[in-house]
């Protein structure tokens, strides 16, 4: 009986241990990828990008000033331009080259090695470059997403309902992010040429597939997206609604976590169970 409960007790330690280094894995990882990502000139050329929903939206506000006698909605340009150039190019772009360096860029700068033979689990190598990766995503991003909307709502700012639009967007975009990068991280770790294909599904697939009447629009991850962002009733035409048959915002939800977590457990099955190379 003695001999089952110290064997019991050194399986439970043993778990508790994988598990805390797994945890402080993770946390490792995360603290180096992010430190080197904010100072890399990626992050930095994806800055500069992200002030072009800011420029749009002074170009908008600007010609509102020049032309005072033309009506201006700030929520309805905001969600016409500023949202569409986010979710439809920025995001897509953002998270492809992101999601994909997780598996090629220790390659490339040989520390792949380096990272391997510390005692630290591959699937908490992927998870926390995945949260850093997603982390910066967001801040850059998210940034570009607020700023805009501010310019666009100059007018309306003293309304505390307003911001109930950039909350709800600043959430649909968090999961949008965590859809995207998991699909790419899992693109990156499972085929070469992985910037190719994924450009390819970005603005091939993603952007065709999503007009598609019936069912068939749902095979899309922006279906979901455009199923949950906040548009207010305006009854003016809306692109984001264009042959859109939304799925039930809870439903939507739920179909962006889990493909979130299906393509992230896929990136780390790969790369506990193959050993990644280089793209060619």
């Amino acid at each position: 009986m003695k001999k089952i409960q110290v064997r019991h007790d050194i399986q439970y330690d043993n778990s508790r241990m994988k598990g805390s280094l797994f945890l402080s894995g993770i946390r490792i990882v995360f603290q180096l990828s992010f430190f080197q990502g904010k100072r890399s000139k990626k992050s930095r050329l994806f800055a500069l990008l992200s002030f072009s929903p800011i420029a749009l939206a002074l170009f908008l506000r600007i010609h509102q000033t020049l032309s005072p006698e033309r009506s201006f909605d700030g929520l309805y340009f905001f969600n016409n331009a500023i949202l569409i150039f986010i979710f439809q190019f920025l995001i897509l772009v953002l998270t492809l080259f992101y999601g994909t360096s997780i598996s090629t860029e220790d390659l490339e700068a040989g520390t792949w090695a380096y990272l391997v033979t510390r005692p630290i689990p591959r699937a908490s190598i992927v998870i926390g470059k995945y949260l850093s990766s997603l982390i910066l995503a967001a801040a850059i991003i998210g940034t570009g997403l607020i700023v805009s909307f501010l310019i666009l709502n100059l007018e309306s700012l003293a309304r505390i309902s307003i911001y109930g639009y950039l909350i709800k967007d600043l959430a649909v975009l968090w999961l949008a992010l965590m859809a995207y990068t998991s699909f790419f991280t899992f693109l990156g770790a499972s085929i070469r040429r992985s910037v190719f294909f994924g450009l390819i599904f970005s603005f091939g697939w993603e952007n065709v597939i999503q007009y598609f009447p019936g069912s068939t629009q749902r095979l899309a991850i922006i279906h979901y997206i455009k199923s949950i962002i906040p548009l207010p009733s305006s009854g003016r035409f809306s692109f984001l609604t264009f042959q859109l048959e939304p799925t039930k915002p809870a439903y939507a939800v739920l179909a962006l976590l889990g493909i979130s977590l299906f393509f992230l457990v896929l990136a780390c099955l790969i790369f506990i169970y193959k050993e990644p190379r280089a793209e060619d």
